[in-house]
């Protein structure tokens, strides 16, 4: 019987292998594979890139802007990372369906829970923020919510897998006392699912920094917005400082994760 599943199993695997090369296979037909596929002057423009790197401006002004444009970036990433929150935890339990015991409310809330994540998330943030950039002009707001939006969406998802993987023999001994599925999610399942869920949201966080980055560049601000005059400027020294600083950002709050990750691991030990 063992035999027979590893057998299966290890043909699933083949089947799918042989699916995704030969979709690769596919893919490279709609190269074009001409004379235009490699441009000659590309070549001395990534070697000047490259050499910038080793040679940033490190003069005070630029600097300074490095400095506001990271708080600026930062601010928009956490902002952002605020509204996914609110929208992902409470979606998040909802969709898990770990807080009700009647099955047909349970399918429902999966279901209604899940179908608005897919809804958020579905939708790419850059192209949330051309919709709130027509809607709401270049405000502050429409960085946040073009953010806020998906991240809330995949968060959310997460949020229920992890909460429905919680082990059920712990929570098992709370229910023999009576607690109330409220209390069982409270006091068993929402500790044991917390590293986890800390850990996917200090990685959300830092992909959120980068999404923040890349929103500058529809004129929200931000250290992409400078990443982009200086590419437009061809001024490579000036557009790897900013990319430093936006490197040393993700570091800081990669460490700062660890930090938290750490103390929550020890309380719980």
């Amino acid at each position: 019987m063992n035999e027979r599943a590893t057998a299966d199993s290890l043909g699933g695997r083949g089947a799918l292998t042989a699916i995704l090369l030969i979709a690769f296979a596919i893919s490279l037909t709609g190269v074009g594979w001409g004379d235009g596929l490699i441009n000659a002057g590309g070549v001395r423009a990534v070697g000047q890139i490259l050499a910038a790197a080793i040679q940033p401006q490190l003069d005070l002004d630029v600097l300074s802007i490095g400095a506001r444009s990271t708080w600026t970036t930062l601010a928009y990433a956490w902002a952002g990372m605020t509204v996914a929150l609110a929208i992902g935890l409470p979606l998040g339990i909802i969709g898990s369906g770990t807080v009700v015991r009647s099955p047909w409310t349970r399918r429902w809330n999966i279901s209604s829970a899940r179908f608005a994540l897919a809804v958020f998330r579905s939708i790419h943030e850059l192209v949330w923020a051309w919709l709130f950039v027509a809607a709401l002009g270049l405000s502050p707001m429409a960085g946040v919510l073009a953010l806020g939006l998906p991240y809330g969406g995949i968060l959310g998802r997460i949020y229920a897998e992890l909460l429905q993987d919680v082990p059920e023999a712990p929570l098992r001994a709370l229910r023999s006392t009576g607690a109330s599925e409220w209390r069982v999610f409270w006091f068993g399942r929402l500790p044991m699912a917390l590293p986890d869920m800390l850990s996917y949201t200090f990685y959300r966080l830092e992909c959120g920094i980068r999404s923040a980055a890349i929103l500058s560049f529809v004129g929200l601000g931000g250290l992409g917005h400078n990443i982009q005059i200086s590419l437009q400027d061809i001024d490579y020294s000036r557009m790897w400082t900013f990319i430093y600083f936006l490197i040393a950002l993700v570091l800081v709050v990669d460490l700062w994760s660890s930090l938290v990750r750490r103390r929550v691991a020890i309380e719980q030990g």
